[in-house]
């Protein structure tokens, strides 16, 4: 199964690569497949790919939905770095 979370771009360097950050959690990722790429705008990430770009709205929404899902998980495994849900 394949899996794209949404992350918040706080960074983009020179070299086409950019920072992003879910829940504390920080990644640099290639945003080579994305247009218009800038701080402050929703990515949805995978494999270390940015691949589209979202609104806040779309990406809050789905933020939450995966919030739901991992609430249903029994004993969820957790990040050692921010003891957030991982």
């Amino acid at each position: 199964m394949c899996l794209a979370i949404p992350m918040l771009l706080i960074e983009v360097k020179p070299n086409g690569t950019g920072i992003v950050e879910l829940n504390g959690l920080q990644q640099e990722v290639n945003l080579g497949l994305v247009e218009d790429a800038r701080p402050g705008r929703y990515v949805i990430v995978h494999a270390g790919f940015a691949i589209e770009t979202l609104d806040e709205v779309q990406a809050r929404e789905l933020i939450d939905l995966f919030a739901q899902l991992a609430a249903q998980i029994p004993n969820p495994p957790t990040s050692e770095r921010t003891g957030q849900p991982a």
